[in-house]
């Protein structure tokens, strides 16, 4: 069989082992392995990348711990505003929603999008009038709910800053999921998905659903989902700045990670990660945070999952 492999991301930043605790350390490996798990299925049956990344950010959406879907951060309205994101890096097709309300699984929509609309970003309102047109399933407000993410609101609801999943001032978290894989058809996809920042207004989107910036893949290069300050990702076009180092250069994944990740961003003084696979299925998890959720697994390897920078 060929090669096949998946990475999945569940946010950066200042992630420090001090600040953990051994029973919270281990709800986000096992939520990180089960998204690996659900992708993995996927691709082990001979499934394709698109399908396997959908399926691994779907159960990320559904957790909690996480900044996206079910875990969305409040916006200064006390609503939830999620983005995402989802491209195929054999045909260059991508679908992305911006601003939706209510909708269960965002990347769903992402994907139909890609699939059935004819256009490739959806925001707001018609966003939710499309997805009520595919039977997407929608929750209410309490579905959405978590008194930690509300708590995080209300300490700078009243003033005029944005928070990027903040849990005190000392902790920097980029909340955003995400997940890049190849099948064994050697089909290449990537997705994204994310509630945003705390106390955000005014419609604000990050890089999540933006292609070319949070998301992109090609068949040609690799596969990129980006997590981190998602203005600065948006100026540097992070995804697609490793995919033309890679096509035009001639840079490996790896060299093209760190150019972007270590170089570039460091200098716009953007922080966060990403996860890439490329065509031959290697795999890079670069960040310039303290520390990064993340996993990844290969069709000849192992379940890894890591949170801190050592």
């Amino acid at each position: 069989m060929n090669k096949f492999a998946i990475a999945v991301h569940g946010g950066a930043g200042t992630i420090l082992r001090s600040q953990m605790s051994v029973e919270k350390e281990k709800e986000y490996q096992e939520g990180l392995l089960s998204a690996l798990h659900a992708g993995n299925k996927i691709l082990e049956a001979g499934g394709a990348s698109l399908d396997a990344v959908e399926a691994a950010i779907c159960v990320l959406e559904d957790n909690p711990l996480f900044n996206a879907g079910k875990g969305a951060v409040f916006t200064h309205d006390g609503t939830h505003e999620m983005d995402a994101s989802i491209m195929n890096g054999k045909t260059l097709e991508a679908g992305a929603v911006a601003g939706i309300t209510g909708l269960k699984n965002p990347i769903i929509l992402a994907k139909a999008i890609m699939e059935h609309s004819g256009h490739v970003l959806l925001c707001g309102e018609g966003a939710a009038e499309f997805a009520r047109k595919m039977n997407l399933p929608f929750e209410n407000d309490e579905y959405f709910f978590t008194q930690q993410r509300y708590d995080q609101l209300l300490e700078i609801r009243d003033s005029e800053k944005t928070e990027l999943d903040h849990s005190d001032s000392k902790e920097k978290k980029f909340g955003t999921v995400g997940a890049v894989a190849l099948d064994i058809h050697g089909n290449l996809a990537a997705g994204t998905s994310t509630g945003g920042m705390t106390n955000k207004r005014y419609g604000r989107a990050g890089d999540s659903p933006i292609i070319g910036a949070g998301t992109y893949a090609n068949n040609k290069t690799c596969a990129i989902s980006c997590t981190g300050h998602g203005e600065y990702f948006i100026r540097a076009v992070v995804a697609y700045d490793i995919s033309c180092l890679m096509e035009y250069k001639g840079y490996t994944l790896e060299q093209a990670c760190n150019e972007v990740v270590y170089k570039k961003l460091v200098d716009l003084g953007g922080e966060g990660g990403l996860i890439a696979i490329d065509a031959q299925g290697n795999i890079q998890l670069p960040f310039n945070s303290e520390g990064m959720y993340r996993g990844m697994k290969k069709s000849d390897g192992d379940f890894v999952v890591s949170i801190y920078k050592d």
